[in-house]
């Protein structure tokens, strides 16, 4: 795999990569998950390691430290039957971060085809994009980039039109046209919440799908609360969660330690804690680098 040249946290923090909030700001971005938002002039970032000035390919990073919150396994578990651990930094407003998702499910499914990989265990983490929007902000995207980030309406009707496009390649609907866009803090800290009733994973789903394909307001506590009801969960318990703000440390608490690692751009995968990738790569690139941990787990064990 030409693209895992590995640093070590101790010698080179993640490389600084531009989030999405910078690729709506420059539409002569190529267009594809790995250039959108995840290109950079500089060593140690994704166009780099992989040797290709397009900016394909995962970015070339080891991150030793994130083993600090991989879950305890059981001592009689060895480490090739031990699960591989995916952190996973995202955004429910960034369009890359769902398509994203359903390219590293379809790399996860390629992976284990085989009947003898690991398993696989997910968890997603807090990030968010454009923090600085008002809680009570009510607007389209197009409205937001148009009005808030400058851009021409023209540029951003195309950057538009170009991901829905990607989105529909790996089965998303897109409808920009009924996205509202508002500050997340409030739909991160739902999903913390059904993550601590053993939910976060269909949480993650519903809340995308609700945000990209619905057209629905996520910043509004009620429809929020009906989110949580549609998981079965409970909707009194999560209406007090988003009221007293019960999540929102935990919240902060992801977005600290993305800059620990120095994560600037979303979705930003972290494998195994060893293997840093950056954007919406394609599900191959997910299946070579779990199968490259399961090779580094042989080897420690030969």
């Amino acid at each position: 795999m030409t693209c895992l040249r590995a640093h070590t946290l101790q010698n080179h923090r993640l490389s600084r990569l531009a989030g999405c909030e910078r690729a709506w700001r420059d539409g002569s971005c190529p267009v594809r998950a790995a250039e959108w938002g995840y290109l950079r002039r500089g060593p140690g970032t994704a166009a780099n390691a992989a040797g290709n000035s397009r900016g394909a390919g995962p970015v070339a990073v080891r991150v030793t430290t994130a083993a600090q919150n991989a879950p305890q396994t059981s001592p009689q578990a060895s480490p090739e039957q031990a699960p591989i651990r995916i952190d996973i930094w995202s955004d429910i407003a960034c369009p890359w971060c769902y398509i994203g998702k359903r390219k590293l499910e379809s790399g996860i499914e390629q992976f284990s085809a085989s009947g003898d990989a690991p398993a696989v265990e997910v968890e997603y983490h807090s990030y968010e994009l454009s923090p600085d929007t008002p809680i009570d902000f009510h607007g389209s995207t197009t409205e937001y980039l148009a009005e808030r980030k400058g851009l021409p309406l023209v540029q951003v009707e195309q950057m538009l039109d170009r991901v829905t496009g990607i989105a529909k390649d790996v089965g998303l609907d897109y409808d920009f046209d009924s996205v509202q866009h508002v500050n997340t803090v409030r739909a991160h800290e739902l999903i913390h919440f059904a993550k601590a009733n053993g939910r976060q994973l269909e949480a993650k789903e519903q809340l995308l799908k609700a945000y990209f394909v619905e057209g629905r307001d996520l910043s509004d506590i009620a429809v929020l609360a009906d989110l949580a009801e549609e998981l079965g969960l409970d909707r009194a318990a999560a209406v007090h969660a988003l009221e007293e703000r019960v999540h929102h440390d935990d919240v902060l608490a992801d977005q600290q330690q993305a800059q620990a690692y120095g994560i600037q751009g979303v979705p930003f995968f972290v494998i195994d804690g060893k293997y840093g990738v950056s954007g919406a790569q394609e599900a191959a690139t997910f299946a070579e680098v779990l199968a490259k941990v399961t090779s580094d787990r042989d080897e420690a064990n030969a």
